[in-house]
């Protein structure tokens, strides 16, 4: 599958999909956009993006791959994230398989990824974040092959880690967090990395929807730093993590050239 013909591959989970992922991906027909946010595009405007939720096989279990933003992008800078990006024009109808098409393109130039490893399972609705304007597609997919990526385009990115789904939905690593507006959401901390904001709003509902949700403690809650307020404040409303999530030497770092993020310890 290349990023053209994306679309075309998405759709029934083939035996190799894990019987968790087959369910959420079973789920998506019938996912609303306010089941997952509470911010929903306009009827129109917004400028379209894409992001890449890969999940694959790992040597600690199932995982999800996610990437750190360089600390001088715009938006989301120093937050982790999904990979992804703003639709091109060669990328297609924001309406069609222009997602796809999206969010294969941004994690290939990205971390180098391989779309013909991946199996796209389909797309979930198409949310709002306000101040920046994006109307983000997330697109969910299946990693048949995994294989070393890494960090590609400094510019945008400044590490890779794959991050197992066990740790994410284990309690101890589940809390809420509080921004000075007000806004209060699901976050997770797991490996030194504090993921919040779009990032972890939407891996909670996924987990649910995947049947891996364990019950936790909603009423642990903690504000924000001063810092990773200082960084949301330059991007898209509440983007996810703090500027320190991935500390240089460790596993998961990296600012120079592929990395086998395969392997976690």
């Amino acid at each position: 599958m290349t990023p053209d013909s994306g679309a075309a591959d998405s759709g029934t989970p083939d035996a190799g999909v894990p019987a968790w992922l087959s369910q959420l991906a079973a789920a998506l027909p019938g996912v609303r956009g306010e089941q997952l946010s509470r911010f929903v595009p306009p009827a129109t405007g917004g400028r379209s993006s894409a992001v890449l939720v890969l999940f694959g096989e790992g040597p600690h279990g199932p995982d999800v791959l996610l990437i750190e933003r360089a600390s001088t992008m715009r938006a989301h800078a120093g937050q982790p994230a999904f990979p992804g990006g703003a639709l091109d024009p060669q990328d297609g109808d924001p309406e069609g398989s222009g997602p796809v098409r999206a969010a294969l393109r941004e994690a290939t130039e990205e971390v180098g990824l391989d779309p013909e490893t991946v199996q796209v399972l389909g797309t979930l609705p198409a949310l709002w974040l306000p101040p920046s304007g994006f109307v983000v597609h997330p697109v969910l997919a299946w990693w048949r092959e995994p294989h070393p990526v890494g960090v590609v385009d400094t510019a945008e990115v400044a590490a890779v880690a794959r991050v197992p789904l066990a740790e994410l939905s284990d309690p101890a690593a589940r809390l809420q967090v509080t921004h000075p507006s007000g806004w209060i959401g699901p976050a997770f901390e797991v490996r030194d990395l504090l993921v919040w904001g779009f990032t972890a709003g939407l891996l909670d509902r996924l987990l649910d929807l995947a049947g891996l949700e364990q019950p936790w403690d909603r009423e642990r809650v903690r504000k924000l730093d001063e810092q990773t307020v200082a960084l949301a404040a330059r991007g898209a409303i509440f983007p996810s993590g703090r500027a320190d999530a991935f500390p240089q030497g460790s596993a998961r770092s990296s600012t120079t050239g592929p990395v086998d993020a395969t392997a976690l310890p």
